[in-house]
């Protein structure tokens, strides 16, 4: 075999590995044509070249096909890093599909949310939740926005709760679910977030199924590509969010607008800490812009479990990941002193 058939027989395998690393490979094979490289050598330089696409792990062979990594820039200082959730100030947000909602306490409308997170925390990142928008008219997404240009702050993903479940047995319920999803990415292109949450709901029909979610899922990563918004799956519920079945989704869908956002103590619920601990890891392995920062949970029978917290950041710092981090207190009782308190531990952790 002479030196220009085997940079030819070279330069095929390469095509196999995708679209995203195409201009790397074209320069990859002229320089071992042009300096009559053995195969060894080109390896290496193909090793070299394909590294700029690796993200937390990810090796060439799962990136998507005709897919690029999204375009998001990560702040590095611990406190920009930080976020905002609405969730946790369920009971003061007036909206009419919010049920959370305390009448006898004060309200806000979504759009008083930025300004009002800049005074009490001096955080400049929110997220707030699908269910406090009053509206998703353009007019009210766009006063949304303004909201935030003038508070100086940015939404860094949508929390989605989605009824229908991507995993339904019946195919036109996936498809409301898909629809759902997109109809969200829309929302969050309108208001500048880089990512939503997709909710998997359960459904009484059908037991978690990796296949069918990864199916409707592909579709919504897809779409989330077109707009630059990443999707994001939560360990939320046990049975429709387990992390582990999460995590087989991911993996099944491979395309890298699909992503998990770990939290840290939801899957705590189950009782088991190393449970807990395994899931987050198994979570971060695929986290890219977004996590829940928790240092306990209540379960349904009032009791608190509680998060080790500098075993949960080592986890994260371990994994490499990069993203937003978001504040996520969820037990009663005044949100706004354990709030602080997170964002003081979280600077701390990630300093």
């Amino acid at each position: 075999m002479n030196q220009l058939d085997s940079a030819e027989e070279h330069k095929l395998a390469i095509e196999n590995l995708g679209n995203s690393v195409a201009a790397k490979k074209e320069n990859v094979v002229a320089y071992c044509v042009m300096n009559s490289m053995n195969r060894r050598a080109f390896l290496e330089k193909l090793s070299l070249a394909t590294a700029g696409s690796l993200f937390a792990g990810r090796a060439p062979a799962v990136l998507a096909q005709s897919s690029s990594d999204p375009h998001i820039s990560f702040p590095s200082d611990p406190r920009d890093r930080i976020a905002i959730p609405s969730y946790p100030f369920r009971a003061f947000i007036v909206s009419p599909n919010n049920r959370e909602r305390d009448d006898d306490s004060p309200g806000m409308n979504l759009l008083e949310f930025p300004a009002h997170v800049v005074a009490k925390f001096h955080v400049h990142n929110i997220e707030p939740l699908s269910s406090h928008f009053t509206s998703v008219e353009w007019d009210y997404l766009d006063d949304f926005r303004k909201a935030m240009q003038k508070a100086r702050v940015r939404a860094v993903n949508i929390a989605v709760g989605i009824s229908r479940s991507f995993y339904d047995s019946d195919s036109s319920a996936r498809q409301m679910a898909v629809a759902s999803a997109k109809h969200w990415v829309d929302v969050a292109e309108r208001i500048g977030s880089p990512g939503i949450r997709a909710h998997i709901a359960s459904t009484k029909d059908s037991a978690p199924d990796v296949g069918r979610a990864a199916e409707s899922l592909r579709a919504v990563a897809q779409y989330g590509a077109e707009k630059n918004v990443v999707i994001t799956l939560e360990n939320d519920d046990l049975v429709s969010e387990d992390a582990f079945f999460i995590v087989k989704v991911i993996e099944a869908v491979n395309h890298p607008y699909l992503h998990a956002l770990p939290d840290f103590a939801n899957s705590m619920m189950k009782g088991d800490p190393d449970f807990d601990y395994r899931a987050l890891q198994a979570m971060f392995q695929h986290a890219y812009n977004i996590c829940h920062v928790k240092d306990g949970e209540t379960n349904d029978d009032g009791k608190l479990l509680t998060v080790d917290l500098k075993k949960s950041f080592d986890i994260l710092k371990a994994s490499g990941y990069r993203g937003y981090c978001s504040m996520e207190y969820d037990s009663t009782g005044d949100p706004y002193a354990p709030t602080a308190k997170l964002i003081e531990q979280t600077i701390k952790y990630l300093s």
